[in-house]
């Protein structure tokens, strides 16, 4: 075993952190590689772009449709969770997309039906991950509730539009930004991590659920700086969502899919 190897797996209570990393997993990316990623994803994107933008254009219809029901049913309350929420099981929706980038890859070309009923190489396991990330999205959005009703006790949600003046305009609101985003922080982290290689990893290996969530975990950790950086950039991206209505998402979300998969190919040729 080298020197290496036991730097990663024999590790004790008085391990440093840098133990805790496996050098055969750093890639040696530059910082800002993510930009790298958006512009071979903004190509991609515009390779026969109808479907990609149908794509775009389906997740915001649901995307509304499901704001809609939110709030016509009353539950407007865990209405920013939601869009929180909506960044944990996003790589999974965007599948067909890693789809039509790596037909790209291959010389092929596909169309919008093949990408929303793609066929990924580890089957019945894909959908095992969604399942786990639509559960992680749901506990975040119940801790988001307990958290409401740690600081604000039994009073009623006022509505969407009061919640700014509660939020900014009082201590307890304040206080209840800074835990949330703490907490919410802590969430996304797990999910972005677990998710943003395992499911364009099962669309293109026969693997199962846990291993491609545990190399996805292995790989960040890895190359934390590339990572942390392009989680930025992901959730810059998000935020033009939210600021335009969630109409950017129609070009936004395909971009990043299509980003995703280009960082995949660039960090998991070896991961196995």
């Amino acid at each position: 075993m080298s020197e290496s190897d036991k730097s990663y797996w024999l590790l004790s209570e008085t391990s440093d952190i840098r133990e805790t990393r496996d050098p055969r997993l750093n890639r040696g990316l530059p910082l800002l590689e993510g930009l790298r990623w958006l512009s071979v994803g903004w190509r991609d994107l515009w390779r026969r772009p109808a479907s990609s933008i149908a794509y775009g254009l389906g997740v915001f219809v649901l995307s509304v449709a499901f704001i809609w029901t939110l709030v016509a049913f009353g539950r407007d309350y865990i209405l920013f969770p939601a869009l929180a929420g909506f960044m944990i099981v996003a790589p999974f929706l965007a599948i067909g997309l890693y789809e039509k980038s790596k037909a790209i890859e291959e010389g092929r070309s596909t169309s919008l039906a093949e990408m929303l009923m793609v066929r990924p190489r580890a089957g019945p396991q894909v959908f095992f991950t969604g399942v786990l990330l639509c559960l992680l999205m749901m506990l975040w959005m119940r801790a988001a509730v307990l958290l409401y009703a740690l600081f604000f006790g039994m009073i009623a949600f006022p509505g969407l539009q009061h919640i700014a003046g509660m939020l900014f305009g009082t201590p307890y609101g304040w206080t209840m930004l800074i835990v949330g985003t703490a907490v919410g922080g802590l969430f996304a982290a797990f999910a972005f991590a677990v998710s943003v290689f395992s499911v364009p990893m099962l669309l293109d290996r026969r693997i199962d659920a846990l291993t491609a969530m545990g190399t996805s975990m292995k790989l960040v950790w890895n190359n934390i700086g590339p990572m942390v950086a392009w989680g930025a950039m992901v959730l810059v991206l998000f935020a033009v969502c939210v600021a335009t209505g969630l109409v950017g998402m129609i070009v936004i979300f395909p971009l990043l899919g299509h980003a995703t998969w280009h960082s995949y190919r660039a960090m998991a040729q070896t991961a196995d």
